[in-house]
């Protein structure tokens, strides 16, 4: 499921230009604070896919909310507590 949501959320990856020396911008519209730029798109696309991983791997940690994308849900079920 976990790849499944991360290919889901580069389809809605937006692309541009920008005046920077890495001239392409990319962000995940939907998850705040995922974005990247780098000196090429193919690099700027790999670097998004990296931050998007990083972003979700401390949101799944610290049991932050993740958006739904395409019907896609990513949820941690409280461990179960051993008495």
């Amino acid at each position: 499921m976990l790849s499944e949501y991360i290919q889901a959320a580069m389809r809605h990856a937006k692309y541009e230009m920008i005046e920077d020396p890495k001239p392409f911008y990319g962000e995940i519209p939907e998850l705040q604070g995922v974005w990247a730029n780098g000196a090429t798109l193919e690099e700027c696309r790999e670097t998004l896919r990296e931050v998007l991983e990083g972003w979700l791997i401390l949101s799944l940690q610290r049991s932050y909310p993740i958006p739904a994308i395409e019907g896609i849900e990513l949820t941690v079920d409280e461990p179960a507590l051993h008495g």
